[in-house]
């Protein structure tokens, strides 16, 4: 499948988001497909990176969370594998990579998170994530006693929650509108990276 809806060109982009682009690709060598494909309606564009920021980038809102930055990314690529999302598992699966510092742990989350090389919290933080991806509605009180025990508390439930479900609507947009993964996105974080 390729990509249902052209992308826009970056010199028709109001500024500001033409100026997030540019950073990004400032930042990491090449503008991911997202930011483009979304672009086409930039109203939108600035109310799903918004709160993108502030559950991915919580820091930058005066916000703290109790996830580290690749739990953040686990949760992505698992629950968009669950939805069959290729561009969300190969992008966010080359983050959680970076983050990590584990070249395999993408894949493995992306297959079966409950066979992957992560730790009791991380498993118990995707079981959650799985059930609000997948049934939410049986979603209750007996599910946050086992999240405490690992150290969660009602908030970083919340970030599990409310990543869960962001993803769930990136991962439907990218899949109805054809969104390929950039081919950069492949390699990052498996082969370690050329010292400049």
């Amino acid at each position: 499948m390729s990509q249902r809806y052209p992308l826009p060109e970056l010199k028709d982009l109001p500024e500001d988001l033409r100026q997030r682009i540019l950073e990004v690709q400032e930042k990491s060598g090449f503008v991911p497909n997202v930011f483009l494909a979304l672009a086409r309606r930039p109203a939108e564009w600035r109310a799903f990176f918004a709160y993108h920021d502030a559950l991915m980038t919580p820091e930058t809102t005066g916000r703290t969370s109790g996830l580290t930055k690749g739990e953040r990314e686990m949760i992505v690529t698992a629950t968009s594998a669950a939805n069959q999302c290729l561009y969300c598992v190969v992008a966010h699966g080359a983050i959680l990579r970076i983050y990590e510092k584990k070249p395999l742990v993408a894949d493995q989350v992306a297959v079966n998170y409950r066979k992957a090389d992560i730790p009791p919290r991380q498993r118990a933080m995707l079981d959650f994530a799985m059930k609000v991806c997948l049934r939410s509605h049986e979603v209750d009180e007996a599910d946050f006693p086992a999240l405490h025990a690992h150290g969660f508390n009602d908030e970083d439930i919340w970030d599990i929650a409310a990543i869960t479900a962001f993803f769930g609507l990136s991962n439907r947009m990218a899949s109805f509108s054809g969104m390929m993964p950039n081919p950069e996105f492949y390699l990052m974080g498996r082969v370690p990276r050329e010292k400049k």
